[in-house]
């Protein structure tokens, strides 16, 4: 499973601000409601092996009003929302245990991964903008928890999303170009990756990275858009491509980057055989685009 927001959950937009639809969705008794704390929920293994997030009905859940936030609904017309709470709730079956985006991205089905995405998103926004960046006035959830409305000058703030690029380079003997960053454990080699400025395309913003990072030349016409994948570590959306360079020197900036590498298939497939290299993780779109150029699944972590 990777965070990609194909679980099938319509957002229905237009139901957060109809107060009466709401209300009528949380009291109804398919609703099923989580909480979300600190960027974790409960998530549980079921007995076939499976694992998925712990859910409840509206009235089982703890008390809150400000810190509902209303998800979506599923297929089957099952409502869904999040609760953000200073911590998680207990349990007396002891089967259920807390766990990060992280972990529960390779875990869980995708509709509940969905959710939580969406929830860790909220939760994350919600917690770091309180205040009206224009007055400083205490700003009041609205819209279900997807805006925050200020009452002293009446503006309006949304939840920011970054958008960063995230890039396979390769070259001319289509090598694939796997970089290091410093603070990454021994071994550990992913795509290059980095956020777009302001007044940039997403198309310069690969070509800029790329050059910044580890000193190799890539050409605007050499980009090439794969897909993209929402990122809430806390806010990012990654924006995923390929990109063919026109050079193959390495200069790496050591301030990001400590190590970058060209490899073939068979470097790559040796690299991993015998442990010198590790791969991204699962739940990333840069496993996915290192799995496109590969042609098969990467071993495990």
């Amino acid at each position: 499973m990777t965070l990609t927001g194909t679980g099938g959950i319509d957002r229905a937009a237009h139901r957060r601000l109809d107060e009466a639809w709401l209300a009528a969705a949380w009291s109804h008794p398919t609703t099923r409601v989580f909480v979300v704390s600190g960027g974790q929920a409960l998530i549980e293994d079921t007995g076939d092996g499976c694992t998925e997030l712990v859910t409840m009905p509206s009235f089982d859940a703890p008390a809150t009003e400000s810190h509902r936030y209303f998800l979506g609904v599923d297929p089957e017309g099952v409502a869904y929302f999040a609760l953000q709470k200073d911590a998680l709730p207990g349990r007396m079956d002891d089967i259920a245990r807390p766990a990060g985006l992280r972990e529960a991205g390779v875990l869980l089905p995708e509709r509940d991964a969905e959710l939580l995405v969406h929830a860790v998103a909220l939760e994350n926004w919600q917690r770091l903008h309180r205040f009206c960046s224009r007055c400083g006035e205490r700003a009041v959830i609205a819209a279900a928890g997807h805006v925050r409305r200020c009452p002293a000058c009446g503006a309006e703030h949304y939840p920011r999303t970054d958008p960063a690029v995230i890039m396979l380079v390769t070259d001319v003997h289509d090598r694939a170009l796997l970089g290091r960053q410093v603070h990454w454990p021994e071994g550990r080699f992913s795509t290059l990756a980095g956020f777009v400025e302001p007044g940039e395309s997403i198309e310069q913003a690969v070509v800029r990275e790329v050059g910044e990072e580890v000193g190799v030349e890539v050409p605007v016409e050499g980009v090439a858009y794969v897909g993209s994948q929402p990122w809430p570590f806390p806010s990012s959306l990654m924006l995923g491509f390929t990109a063919r360079a026109s050079s193959s020197r390495i200069q790496v900036d050591g301030h990001e980057i400590e190590e970058a590498r060209w490899f073939s298939r068979d470097d790559l497939r040796a690299a991993f055989a015998s442990g010198e290299v590790l791969p991204p993780s699962g739940i990333s779109i840069a496993a996915r685009l290192v799995e496109r150029w590969y042609g098969e699944p990467l071993p495990p972590r």
